[in-house]
This record gives C-alpha cells, sequence and structure tokens, in this order.
C-alpha cells in the first residue's frame, strides 16, 4: 500500500464538509421548529403517536439515550490498548454526523405541509439511527480509516431507515426496544462489512489487537453506563403509561439477571472459574438488547429474567467459543465481538417477540408479522453491509496497512506513545484465547 494512501488532511476534511453542506442545505428545505400540532408516528412499532404535552416532557430520555450513544458506546471500545482516542474520538464524529442524517431519512415518510417539524421523540429516534452505525463500528474497529466509516454511516443509516420504515409502517410490528430494527440490524450490518473487508494478514492476531489493564478499565466505564441507561433506551418511545412502566421494569430485571448468568457462565468456561473481563464488559449487556422487542408487553418481571438468564449464557459462550470459529472459518473478523452482544440477543429477542405476540401479550400485532420484522432486519443488514463492504474496499479510502491496525497514531496526533514492548499483560479480544 502507498505510504501516502493514509494522509487525511484532503480527503477526511473535504468528505466531512461536503456531507455537512449537504445536510445543511436540506435542513434549510425540509426543517422547521414544531408547532405542536403535528403527530409523530413511531418507527418502532410502539403505537405511541404523539409527544406528551409538555413539549420537553421527553427530555430527560433523551440526556439518557444521548448518553449511552456518546459515553457508553465510546467508552466501551476503548479495550484495545493504543486505540482509545479513535474509540472514543471517532464515536463522536459518527454519532454527530449519523444523528442529523438519521433525523432526515426516519422523517422524510411523514412530511407535514412539505416540513419535517423537530421534536423531543423525533431526536430520540435519531440517536437510535446512530446507534446502529455504532454497533457496525464495533466490527470493523481499529481495520477502518475515519473516510471509511463516514461513508458506512451514510450508506449504514440510509439502509436503516428504508427497512425501519417497512417495520413500523407496512408490517406494523411491535420493537419498541429495537431488538431487531437496531441490535440485530447493526450487528448483522457491521459482520457483512466486516467479512468484505477481510484481511488475510491479520488471520493470526495483531500486537495491538488487545487490552491493558487500564484499557479494559476504561471499557468498562461504557459498561455501567450502558447498564445504567438501558431503560431509558427500552422504554424513550413506549406509549405513556404502563407500557413505558412495563419497558422499564422489564429491562431493569432483564438486566440484572442476565449480569448474574454473564459471570456464572464466564466463571464455568474459563480457566479455574476465573472471570474474564471480555465477557463481563458485554455479556452483561446482553438482557437489555433481548427483551428490547417486547420490553413494553405484559410479559411479568420473571419472564424478563427469563429472556435475560438465556442473552447472558448465549453472549459469554459466543465470546467464549463462536467468534473464533467465525474468524477462522468464515473470515468475519469482529473485534468487539459484536454478534455475541448485539447479534445473538438481537435474534433472541425478536423471536421472544414472536412468542409474546403468540401469547397475546400485545394487542393488534400478530407472529407473523414479527417473524417478517425479524427476517426483513436480517436481510436489510446482511445485503446492504455486503454492498457497502465492497464499495470500503476502493482503495482511495485512506484504509490502514495491517500493519497499522489498532494503533491511533496513523490518524491522531498522540502525545506519548506506548512503548511497543510493554510489559503490562493484555488480552487478545478478537481470538479471546484461554488462559495459559
Amino acid at each position: 500500500m502507498p505510504a501516502y494512501s493514509t494522509n487525511m488532511r484532503l480527503k477526511f476534511p473535504i468528505v466531512a464538509l461536503l456531507l455537512e453542506t449537504v445536510i445543511i442545505i436540506l435542513y434549510a428545505v425540509f426543517v422547521v421548529y414544531d408547532d405542536g400540532h403535528e403527530h409523530h408516528p413511531d418507527p418502532h412499532g410502539s403505537g405511541n403517536k404523539s409527544e406528551v404535552e409538555n413539549p420537553v416532557g421527553l427530555y430527560p430520555m433523551f440526556q439518557d439515550v444521548h448518553v449511552m450513544i456518546f459515553i457508553g458506546f465510546g467508552f466501551l471500545m476503548t479495550f484495545l490498548k493504543r486505540y482509545g482516542f479513535s474509540s472514543v474520538g471517532i464515536n463522536l464524529l459518527l454519532a454527530a454526523f449519523g444523528l442529523q442524517w438519521g433525523f432526515l431519512l426516519q422523517n422524510i415518510w411523514h412530511l407535514h405541509d412539505g416540513k419535517i417539524q423537530v421534536s423531543i421523540l423525533r431526536m430520540i429516534n435519531a440517536d437510535f439511527s446512530t446507534a446502529t452505525v455504532l454497533i457496525s463500528f464495533g466490527a470493523v474497529l481499529g481495520k477502518t480509516s475515519p473516510v471509511q466509516l463516514l461513508i458506512m454511516t451514510l450508506l449504514e443509516i440510509t439502509t436503516f431507515c428504508i427497512n425501519e420504515h417497512i417495520v413500523g409502517a407496512f408490517l406494523e410490528a411491535s420493537d419498541v426496544g429495537a431488538s431487531m430494527t437496531i441490535h440485530a440490524f447493526g450487528a448483522y450490518f457491521g459482520l457483512a462489512v466486516a467479512r468484505m473487508l477481510y484481511r488475510p494478514g491479520l488471520s493470526n492476531g495483531h500486537n495491538n489487537e488487545g487490552s491493558v489493564y487500564h484499557s479494559d478499565m476504561f471499557a468498562m466505564i461504557g459498561t455501567v453506563y450502558l447498564w445504567m441507561f438501558w431503560p431509558s433506551f427500552n422504554s424513550a418511545i413506549a406509549n405513556p403509561g404502563a407500557p413505558q412502566l412495563n419497558a422499564i421494569i422489564n429491562t431493569y430485571f432483564s438486566l440484572a439477571a442476565c449480569a448474574l448468568a454473564a459471570y456464572a457462565t464466564s466463571s464455568l468456561v474459563e480457566h479455574k472459574g476465573k472471570l474474564d473481563m471480555v465477557h463481563i464488559q458485554n455479556a452483561t449487556l446482553a438482557g437489555g438488547v433481548a427483551v428490547g422487542t417486547c420490553a413494553d408487553m405484559s410479559i411479568a418481571p420473571f419472564g424478563a429474567m427469563l429472556i435475560g438468564v438465556f442473552a447472558g449464557i448465549i453472549s459469554t459462550l459466543g465470546f467464549k467459543f463462536l467468534s473464533p470459529i467465525l474468524a477462522s472459518h468464515l473470515g468475519i473478523q469482529d473485534t468487539c465481538g459484536v454478534h455475541n452482544l448485539h447479534g445473538m440477543p438481537g435474534i433472541l429477542g425478536g423471536l421472544a417477540g414472536i412468542v409474546a405476540a403468540s401469547l397475546g401479550k400485545k394487542p393488534d400485532i400478530t407472529p407473523g408479522y414479527q417473524a417478517a420484522a425479524l427476517a426483513s432486519s436480517l436481510g436489510f443488514a446482511l445485503i446492504g453491509g455486503a454492498i457497502t463492504g465492497l464499495i470500503l474496499k476502493l482503495p482511495f479510502w485512506g484504509q490502514p496497512p495491517d500493519q497499522n491496525c489498532f494503533d491511533d497514531s496513523l490518524y491522531w496526533e498522540v502525545p506519548e506513545e506506548e512503548e511497543a514492548g510493554e510489559s503490562l499483560t493484555h488480552t487478545d479480544h478478537s481470538k479471546n484465547k484461554a488462559e495459559v
């Protein structure tokens, strides 16, 4: 790869400012303040047709979701020992662009007198659209350039909004916490991109593809923030009243049960019963993902706990056994293990929604349409991700060469380089090797 290909001095500013210019023009044409007279359809099928009477009443929920997007997702990916700037910094970049683009595309279906009216509910949904990109970002973390990731954000949110509209408007499926439309979609979109960007040179791992003690501590900041605020994520767009309260309670108990199951499973599968920080950072959150589809339904606290336990177990087992198989046999180099935290638990959530629909836990939804919503989300994710991956393979996006992957210094001014021969013990996250 030519030495100059990773120079971002022109290509990154041009792409970033061009995208922002286009967005500003579109906002000038279409976006106005909410006058309080329009109903706001909810794309996730919760049935929430309007905001509460107080136009800023949802702002606390919006704040919680915002914290998850910018702190939770950002710090969760800081486990790589030499990639912390990129994990938090590029997370901020993609989310800032994604929420603007997502807001436009989600609401282009719902023009009022030719305009899109800004409301807190729509701002929450715009944040949700960015979550899909941040999930996919985890699958290709350390192996892509900022320009590639901006292009991925543009294409992924476009695909996401099409699928979301089909699931919510045509299938009228219920997915209030977006297990299917955000988590499963984001994971499999990212895995498809990762497969297209497969690097044979990384098949045996990379010196920087691991953690040190303090980087794992930073990653736990993201875990704890996500764990604390997930009830808001799953309940923010639910109908006010009993459905919203159900979503809070079900997520609360699913996360708690999931944490116990993840800790227990980690101890069970690791050498001498020790806990693996990879599992604790990720699998403890799987309950929030898996309970999302039926969060606002009357599944009872014990039902939410059962979903959480299953999610914690399959997520932990995925990190231990499945990730190495995906990497070695399918060529899917999933840096953060998004398949285990978002992919499989997202599918579990979709299946739980199908079961809940068949048991009559929510009126006006059917198992068939719930299943169709899951299939649509997976189909759009895999096809859209594969096409996006092929576009990102083009040689002029400034992607890093193999030897410079997982290293901030290629795209950042790093004030103090750590010694390459650092003696601190590190964990290989991609291979998740058992302790010797």
